[in-house]
């Protein structure tokens, strides 16, 4: 049974039950945005290094993560992309 104004009273429960589904959407975003940089990079030949697949996983800026996606598409090295 779900009640539906129920008030989670742990700060716990309020983050990860309310505000989760804010932040689990952006997490995801972000996660989704990296694997794309590195599909693209892989579907072009490009050697990615694990130093390179460290930044873009670690990366938790979306509107970074986005400007490397565009420049994915055509850049010669994965290096390239943090230039």
């Amino acid at each position: 049974m779900k009640l539906k104004n129920y008030e989670y009273q742990s700060d716990f429960a309020r983050r990860y039950f309310d505000d989760g589904k804010v932040e689990g959407r952006a997490e995801g975003e972000v996660e989704g945005a990296a694997k794309i940089i590195l599909m693209v990079l892989s579907g072009r030949g490009i050697c990615v290094s694990p130093e390179a697949r460290d930044r873009i996983t670690a990366c938790r800026d979306l509107a970074q993560l986005e400007a490397w996606a565009q420049r994915a598409g055509v850049v010669s090295t994965a290096s390239e992309l943090f230039d």
